[in-house]
């Protein structure tokens, strides 16, 4: 109960932070809408389908990301433009940490969600439909700031984030790809263990 007061403290607090004068109102919107639709969805099924401690610690860093995006833009997290000059880098990547947590993140809940549904059995075949569906989701996103960028050209170069790089698109899928198959290698066992709570007489597979 503790640690639940304090992560939704926490993101209470960084969400009301990003929401004070951010560089851009409508991109603010754009880029924080999942984390509001999230927790709305987390809210409504905590008791029908509670998720482990590890999910939601990954998915309140998700939302980090996104309030922190949504605060200054994508192209310009203070953090990452030090880190540009440090490293001679010619853009900020912050953008690709967020298409990083794109990856990672997505493809735990889906885990989570395959292995307590029985959707999937079996370890490789479980693993290649994560990756595909975290690569169909990345695609989708694209998709989504393809149109935003044609509806608003005013929003779209802070939205989409691009800074000249002509393979941005294609880079921020690749981001989301490394994501997933991190999370996949290093994450699995821990979440094994977690999630015996809710198959106790069984062991993943």
């Amino acid at each position: 109960m503790l640690k639940k007061i304090l992560w939704i403290t926490l993101l209470a607090g960084v969400f009301l932070w990003s929401a004070i004068e951010p560089k851009d109102r409508a991109t603010w919107f754009l880029e924080v809408f999942p984390v509001i639709l999230g927790v709305f969805v987390l809210a409504v099924t905590y008791r029908s389908f509670r998720l482990t401690s590890l999910l939601y610690l990954l998915i309140l860093l998700h939302c980090f990301v996104l309030l922190v995006g949504g605060h200054y833009t994508y192209a310009e997290v203070p953090l990452f433009n030090e880190m540009k000059i440090t490293f001679g880098f010619e853009r900020n990547n912050f953008d690709k940490l967020g298409h990083f947590m794109q990856g990672l993140v997505p493809a735990m809940i889906a885990r989570e969600i395959i292995i307590r549904l029985n959707i999937i059995n079996g370890r490789n075949w479980r693993t290649f439909f994560i990756i595909c569906f975290c690569l169909a989701l990345s695609a989708f996103y694209e998709l989504l700031e393809w149109g935003v960028a044609l509806i608003s050209a005013e929003a779209a170069d802070a939205f989409l984030g691009m800074q000249g790089y002509e393979w941005d698109t294609q880079s921020d899928m690749a981001y989301a790809l490394i994501g997933a198959a991190t999370g996949l290698a290093l994450l699995s066992k821990i979440h094994d263990r977690q999630l015996r709570q809710y198959r106790p007489n069984s062991s993943v597979r």
